[in-house]
This record gives structure tokens, C-alpha cells and sequence, in this order.
């Protein structure tokens, strides 16, 4: 990520004091920071006006004393940023230019707390300035709202979780003690504003978990230490003895960032950015082998070609067809998931029905790349293996089954992106958190499961799907693995391997591709159905990973989104619906595309039956200018998709 700041300091004051309010108020005006420093430090957050949140409170726990109980104030920084910086893998906007008012509080515990305001949102972190390390025991996080909300959680009973849990609903008036923890991030909705939380930042740190103690409130929860491990099979192990800390680290470090969205449109929130303008910068100083793109996927059609003259499984020829697939369509990689290796410990020792050196030349030749699955159990245990796939031609690593969020699992992510790049090797993560800024730090990471996704097969219902703009992708990549070819209303369900199926319409599916981001975007279903679906398959594939603009056309939380994204000249929309209604219908202004020039459309709808036969769709095509608009109709579960491209004058 390039990046150039412009930082002016307002204003800085001296001298020991104690009880003191101060106030930062974003560039626009209309969200303004309350903050009061006495026994213990609270901030409040009025949004055009009208409070929102009142008397949060922060503090950091470490084992001999609490930063932010009765702190005494040491010196104050008022600050002003303009930022300009390019993500090295932009999901949402090539170019971010951004600018933010903030306060940095200087406390003589030798800590500091830094407040940004944006326009968007606002954040905050601690910093500290203690010599060698220190244990921190917990982290206050209280989040107290001034009126009821309606919480969308994704709860969980331990901290031991993939982040694969269905949404829940919550009104936060009901918040009682008992109710189970939530994964981040977790969206607030009101009829008058909507709160985005998440964090940014993580390093050398737990994830946070949000629990609720009382009445419209909400306190972040983290997991221990690990500090004694015992065997639990091939893919992970049992935490046997856990610290009385949540992190040991060192005393002189910035902490993540907590951070809160807040918007009166449902719509901003699929524009979220401030996952990326909180986090550390790109550190790689080379990056020109990186290429984000699609990925042919085995496992979820159970590497299970039909109509050929082998036999299918996971074997050579069933690769070598998976290889002449993506090349056909001019995808760059695919994955050999589990069953490449002879087992799942070994990583260096292939499926004996698999050459696989034979098949990366062959892929080679096609001008394809292959990535390999692995679990992290297995990664930590031989992590001499990134220099192995280097040199072997891998183009990247699916690792899995982490399933865990303490400071050791969060150092762990971070030493394999740091390997991984050194050996230039992108970074998949299934069985994983939630991304919080790793990923722009070491852009290698191209991708985070950590969402119900459609390998869930039943339960990856499009209810559930529709709050991931909202949520889940808001806040960084999704690796949700779309594009089923045999697709069914939730009435008439059934998917089994090999014959795996997806919830929703084709047209839905075909529209994941431009909603869902990620740097590496899987196509999940077996060649064969793409190559019988040619006209579908010719769409999805032609849809970028990566983007320079996006523009949200309507969109409501948990409903629908309508969206248009850009790269280079030519733009694409997609649209998505859940099955409340029978229809939904949409007037969508064309006035993104260029005045200046007429436009190709090729479009994908919902066919006349898709509301009971779900691969029912129809593609229409013409020409368009931006002074038009277009009336579209989903069906229940449905989609729309379609590219325009710039006609040759």
C-alpha cells in the first residue's frame, strides 16, 4: 500500500492535571467525540446532534495496576490528517483519500490513548511506554447505547470457533447476563443510526469478543494465554493450562484499534474502509510476483468431473482436468485441498495416485498456478515447508482449522504471512477470525474464511448470506467460495457430494461474484457443470478480485444489496435479495457509467420460474448510456448480474 500523509499538530498542552473534558469533531462536522478524563476515562459519541453512545469507558488491566483508573494527565496532542494511500489489493477503491481530527491524551502511567474521529466513524488505542514486558490481565471495552438497538450478532458459546455460526437478532434492550458472546464484527441498527464495530491492527494480540452484562450495553471479552497444549488428532490440539493474562507483550507498543462505523444510510456500510485506514501499512517491499484472482476449487464437488474417460476422484487426471478448465476460462490458479497429500501430517509426501511435479509443469505450461491445503497444526510443525513450495513452483497456501483467536494463534497468522511472503506465497486462512488489518499489513493474505459459507451447504441460507455486506465482508476479504451451477429454493433442498447445490438462484449465485469480496474469489462447482453452463461461467469469470471503484445503488441491512464496481473502464453490478417477498423490484440510475461514452450491457436475471425452479435465468443484452436507467426484478432468494463495457467509438 502506497501511502502519503499530511499530519499537522493543532495544539499541545503540559502539566500534571486531572479532570478534564475534551472534544474532537470529524472534518465534515456531523460526529462529534466527547471525552472525560477522572477516575476513569469515558468518551461519549454524538452522531449530527443526537447522542449515541454515553460514558464508554477504556482502561487496560496489566498485572500491578490499571492504565485509565484514576489517571493523571501528563500532556495532549490535537492532530489533523490527510491521507492518501493505495491498497496493494483494493476490494473497494483503488485510491483512499481520507482525511481525520484526533486527540492524543499522554498520561504519566506511562501510557497515551489516541483518538481518531473520521467522517465515517471514530477509533481509538492505547498506546504505552513501560519498559520490558507486561501482562495484561484484561481489556476494559464498555460500550453503553442511549437507545434500544437491534444487535446482529454472531454468537458463540467459547472462545474455540471457526466464526461459522448463523447471525442472531438481538434487541439490546433483552441484553442480559447468560446471553452468549459474539465474534466480531457486530452491527447495532436503529431507525435512526446504524454502529459498525470491529477492531483494526491486531498484532501480537488476542481477538475481542463482545458479551452483555446489562441493558443496552455491550463489554469486550477476550481469550487467556495459552500456555500448556496437548495432542487432539491431526488438525489441532487441546489447550491444557491457560495463563491468568490475555497477552504478555512488550511495554512499548501501539495496541489495536477499536473501532466503531456509524451511519444514518444502510447503504455506507458496504463502503467501509476503516479496516484499512487503521491499519499498518504494506511492509513488503516487493510485491510484483503478488496476483490476486479467482481459484478452481475441488473439495466442495468432491473432485468429481462427469462425462469424462477416467475415473474421478482425487487423483492426477481429475487435476490435470481441473488445470484445462481454469486455463480454458483463463482463471490463474487452483486448489488442491485435502486428500494432494498421502496424509495430513506429511507435507512433503503426495497422494501416491498424484505426480505432483508433473502436474505443476503441466499447470505451467497452461499458465496456471497451483495453491495446496494444509492444516495450521501441520504448517507449525514443519515451517521449513514455504521454502519447499517455493521452490517446488506453489503459487500459495490454503491453511486451515485454527479455530482459535488468543495472542499465540494471532502471532501464529502473522509469522506465516511473514514466511510466506519471503518465499512469495499468498496466504488463504479457513477456520479462521475475522481479518483485522493483517491483511494490509502483509498483503499476501489474499483471503479469510471466518464466515458461513457456502460449503455449508443447508445451512449457508440466503438469509443468513444477506448480512455479509453488512457485517462480515464490511470489514475485510471473504473466502465464501460461491458460484453453485445447481441451485434450489430452500423448499425443494437437497445437496449432497457430488452433486453439492446451493440456496438461491443462478442468478444470485452469478451475482456473489461482483457482491462478495476477496482477494482470491473460488469458483466451488465441478468444471464439468461450468463447462455445460458456458454462457454463465464466461460471466463469472470475467469478473475482477480486485477493484477501483465501488458506488452502493440501494441496499438494506439483512434485505438487499444492489452495487456497482469498477475496474478500469469497465463496470459491473450485482444484486442480491433474501426470500421475504415474492419479487423485488429496483430503478437503477446508470449515472455512474461514463457521460461520455455508450456502454455493452450483457445482464443475467432471474428467469420467469426461478421463485420455484432455481436454475431458471435468462441473459439479456444491449446498449446503454448513462442518462438511462434500468428496472430489474429478483424473485425471492434471487440475483441480478451484469458487465458494461465501454463501446468502440
Amino acid at each position: 500500500m502506497k501511502q502519503f500523509v499530511v499530519l499537522l499538530i493543532f495544539g499541545f498542552s503540559l502539566g500534571l492535571s486531572y479532570g478534564q473534558e475534551y472534544q474532537v469533531i470529524s472534518p465534515q462536522g456531523d460526529l462529534e467525540l466527547q471525552i472525560s478524563v477522572k477516575e476513569e476515562i469515558a468518551y461519549s459519541v454524538l452522531k449530527k446532534g443526537q447522542v449515541v453512545m454515553q460514558d464508554n469507558k477504556a482502561a487496560l488491566q496489566l498485572e500491578d495496576k490499571t492504565l485509565g483508573q484514576n489517571p493523571k494527565i501528563k500532556a495532549t496532542k490535537t492532530t489533523h490528517a490527510k491521507v492518501q494511500n493505495a491498497p496493494m489489493v483494493p476490494l473497494k477503491f483503488s485510491m483512499l483519500e481520507y482525511e481525520y481530527n484526533g486527540i492524543i491524551i499522554e498520561f504519566r502511567e506511562d501510557f497515551s490513548l489516541e483518538f481518531r474521529v473520521f467522517n465515517e466513524g471514530l477509533a481509538y488505542r492505547f498506546i504505552t511506554d513501560v519498559k520490558g514486558d507486561v501482562e495484561v490481565v484484561s481489556e476494559i471495552f464498555d460500550v453503553h447505547l442511549v437507545d434500544e438497538f437491534t444487535a446482529h450478532l454472531q454468537q458463540t458459546p467459547s472462545f474455540k470457533t471457526s466464526y461459522e455460526y448463523p447471525y442472531t437478532h438481538l434487541k439490546t434492550s433483552a441484553f442480559k447476563d447468560g446471553n452468549k458472546m459474539s465474534t466480531l464484527p457486530v452491527l447495532l441498527e436503529s431507525d435512526v443510526v446504524n454502529i459498525l464495530i470491529s477492531e483494526s491492527d491486531l498484532s501480537d494480540y488476542p481477538a475481542m469478543f463482545l458479551n452483555t452484562e446489562k441493558t443496552n450495553a455491550l463489554s469486550g471479552v477476550f481469550p487467556l494465554y495459552p500456555l500448556e497444549f496437548g495432542a487432539d488428532g491431526d488438525r489441532s490440539v487441546k489447550i491444557l493450562k491457560e495463563a491468568k493474562y490475555i497477552a504478555k507483550t512488550s511495554g512499548k507498543r501501539n495496541f489495536p484499534w477499536r473501532y466503531f462505523q456509524i451511519t444514518t444510510k444502510d447503504a455506507d456500510i458496504l463502503t467501509n474502509t476503516l479496516t484499512t485506514k487503521l491499519a499498518t501499512p504494506n511492509t513488503l517491499k516487493n510485491t510484483d510476483w503478488l496476483k490476486p484472482g479467482q481459484v478452481s476449487w475441488e473439495w466442495w464437488n468432491g473432485a468429481s468431473p462427469y462425462n469424462v474417460d477416467f475415473k474421478a476422484g482425487f487423483n492426477e487426471e481429475t487435476y490435470k482436468y481441473f488445470i484445462d478448465f481454469a486455463a480454458s476460462f483463463d482463471i490463474p490458479y487452483i486448489i488442491m485441498d485435502e486428500g494432494w497429500a498421502k496424509t495430513t501430517t506429511d507435507p512433503y509426501t503426495p497422494n501416491p495416485e498424484i505426480d505432483l511435479f508433473a502436474l505443476i509443469a503441466y499447470a505451467k505450461e497452461r499458465d496456471v498456478k497451483i495453491v495446496l491445503w494444509l492444516t495450521w497444526l501441520t504448517v507449525e510443525k514443519n515451517f521449513e515447508l514455504f521454502e519447499k513450495f517455493q521452490d517446488w513452483g506453489i503459487a500459495g497456501v490454503k491453511i486451515d482449522f485454527m479455530d482459535r483467536s488468543d495472542q499465540w494463534m494471532v502471532n501464529f497468522y502473522e509469522r506465516v504471512a511473514a514466511e510466506a511472503a519471503k518465499h512469495e506465497l499468498f496466504v488463504d486462512f479457513h477456520g479462521s477470525f475475522k481479518p483485522a488489518g493483517l491483511e494490509i499489513k502483509y498483503p499476501n493474505v489474499l483471503s479469510y474464511e471466518g464466515v458461513l459459507g457456502l460449503e455449508q451447504m443447508e445451512r449457508a441460507t440466503t438469509e443468513n448470506s444477506l448480512y455479509l455486506p453488512f457485517m462480515r465482508n464490511a470489514v475485510g476479504p471473504m473466502d465464501f467460495t460461491p458460484g453453485a451451477m445447481i441451485n434450489m429454493q430452500p423448499e425443494v433442498y437437497y445437496s449432497r457430494r457430488p452433486n453439492s447445490a446451493g440456496l438461491g438462484t443462478r442468478a444470485y449465485q452469478m451475482a456473489l461474484f461482483v457482491v462478495f469480496e476477496s482477494g482470491l474469489q473460488m469458483l466451488a462447482d465441478n468444471p464439468t457443470n461450468y463447462f455445460r453452463e458456458k454462457e454463465c461461467t464466461n460471466f463469472i469469470t470475467q469478473v475482477p478480485t480486485t477493484w477501483d471503484e465501488t458506488v452502493v445503488l440501494d441496499a438494506k441491512i439483512g434485505e438487499y444489496v444492489v452495487i456497482a464496481k469498477r475496474k478500469g473502464n469497465t463496470w459491473y453490478t450485482g444484486a442480491i435479495t433474501n426470500g421475504v417477498e415474492d419479487t423485488r423490484q429496483f430503478e437503477i440510475n446508470l449515472d455512474f457509467l461514463n457521460a461520455e461514452a455508450l456502454y455493452e450491457m450483457t445482464s443475467f436475471e432471474d428467469g420467469i420460474n426461478a421463485g420455484r425452479q432455481g436454475m431458471d435465468y435468462k441473459k439479456n443484452g444491449g446498449t446503454v448510456k448513462n442518462e438511462e436507467s434500468l428496472t430489474i426484478t429478483l424473485v425471492r432468494n434471487g440475483g441480478w448480474a451484469a458487465v458494461f463495457k465501454p463501446k468502440a467509438q
